[in-house]
């Protein structure tokens, strides 16, 4: 609550011995606070010490509609008094109906069979294991491969880890499961042999997928994974034609094309779902953050009719579920999430400002270590290079200085919580609140500005 205070010295010590942080160095807070944050209110958070920061990165891509919604606080109350928890194992509630029904009618075509989950990851695996079996119960029982772009980030469990094109976020786990494949990504900035035909580029890209196929033989290939804007190396845009050719090459092989919306679903890019967008025709959506604006934890995979109709025949069961998918608070918070998006038009909003908020942040190509500027909607990647002529990256001893060693803190300290990147070449990530407007693209840019001008001179 605003006001309350904490005893930062206790909590400090005590994150220390006990709290287990995800996706953390640990050895950082030998000699550092751990950050705390304890409130937010609209696109700032607070932390322990009442020092106000932009959420650039809307919490993990997930603050849609920003802090301290009092709505949706109301939803998961109201709820959580009538009816606190029932799984979705061979019964229902109306939360969990009721959402089903509304998101089937967001999303394009056929895709009307909603699978709940409590997140991205496990939508990921969900759709991955429905692969596999929907070709089981087809006749075709050797279709169980899965095809993704290089250095795409789909999950952590192990399926969806095996899925995801990061070897160094694999390596510490394997073996993982098998039968995964990589294809080139839609990095145009890194794409030499195509600077100045990006359709060419897309259309490229595409067919190397149809190439994978091809090699693994495409009696064996069950679903390509696609983001309509991949997150992992900085924000990678389709180019012009490339799903319109993905899907070609899917209908031609028997393939499943999934769409892994789970960042780029709710709003992320204007859209409730980013094929919508871009105008493809997913056989199987994964989404998940926006749709409670993380407000409770929720995922679903959202399948068409073609992949439910086998499981729809006498003793066929599709044998997967989680405890808390689908939990009755989460899918009532998600109605009134939903709710707030229609009424305060949160889609026209992003789709009326992301020319705006894309112009604000191109003004710092003027620095020499910003290289390139991409991305769509509320979602953008800024590349950083050590030469802005020959787009030379860092290596990895001059990245982890910029990154980890002052940009990270010195973006925090300034006042903006973000992400820098190195999953793929350097990068700073920004997908702030879909409520945010000039004033905050502004303050973005102010604050990106000076740090990345000192960041130019460090190095």
């Amino acid at each position: 609550m605003p006001g309350e205070s904490y005893d930062n010295a206790h909590l400090q010590q005590a994150a220390r011995d006990h709290l287990w942080m995800h996706f953390t160095r640990h050895s950082t807070y030998d000699s550092a606070d751990v950050p705390i944050i304890v409130r937010g209110e609209g696109p700032y958070i607070y932390d322990v010490n009442g020092k106000r920061y932009l959420d650039g990165l809307a919490g993990l891509f997930v603050s849609q509609l920003g802090h301290g919604r009092r709505e949706l606080a109301e939803a998961a109350a109201k709820q959580t008094e009538q009816l606190g928890f029932m799984p979705l194992w061979s019964y229902a509630h109306p939360n969990a109906i009721e959402l089903a029904e509304r998101v089937a009618g967001y999303a394009p075509g056929d895709l009307n069979r909603v699978f709940f989950t409590t997140g991205g990851g496990e939508a990921v695996e969900t759709a991955w294991k429905l692969a596999k079996n929907y070709f089981k119960l087809v006749g075709k029982p050797y279709k169980h491969k899965v095809i993704s772009r290089a250095i795409a980030y789909h999950g952590t469990p192990q399926g969806a880890l095996s899925i995801t094109g990061l070897p160094g976020m694999k390596a510490p786990f394997e073996p993982l499961v098998p039968s995964t494949f990589r294809v080139p990504n839609t990095n145009y900035y890194r794409a030499p042999y195509f600077e100045d035909d990006e359709k060419k580029f897309g259309l490229w890209a595409a067919n190397e997928i149809a190439v994978a196929i091809e090699n693994e033989g495409p009696e064996t290939v069950a679903a390509v994974f696609l983001e309509p804007v991949q997150n992992s190396g900085g924000c990678f845009p389709p180019p012009p034609g490339y799903f319109d050719r993905v899907r070609e090459i899917c209908d031609e092989y028997d393939v499943l094309l999934v769409s892994d919306e789970v960042i780029c679903a709710f709003g992320r890019l204007g859209h409730m779902f980013g094929a919508e967008r871009y105008g493809y025709q997913p056989d199987m959506i994964t989404c998940a953050k926006g749709i409670t604006s993380g407000y409770a934890p929720l995922g679903a995979m959202i399948a068409s009719d073609k992949l439910m109709e086998p499981f729809l025949k006498d003793t066929q069961t599709f044998l997967h579920g989680y405890t808390f998918g689908g939990h009755p608070v989460s899918t009532a918070v998600a109605m009134a999430n939903l709710d707030i998006f229609e009424k305060e038009r949160i889609n026209e909003h992003v789709r009326e400002n992301e020319s705006a908020f894309r112009g604000t942040l191109e003004k710092l190509k003027d620095l020499p270590i910003v290289g390139d500027v991409r991305g769509d909607g509320y979602f953008f990647g800024i590349e950083l290079v050590k030469d802005k002529n020959t787009k030379e990256t860092f290596n990895d001893e001059e990245s982890e200085k910029l990154l980890r060693g002052f940009l990270s803190k010195a973006l925090y300290d300034a006042g903006l919580y973000c992400r820098a990147d190195d999953r793929g070449d350097p990068v700073i990530q920004l997908a702030p609140p879909l409520i945010c407007d000039q004033e905050h693209f502004d303050e973005m840019e102010q604050i990106l500005r000076e740090v990345l001008t000192q960041a130019g001179t460090l190095l």
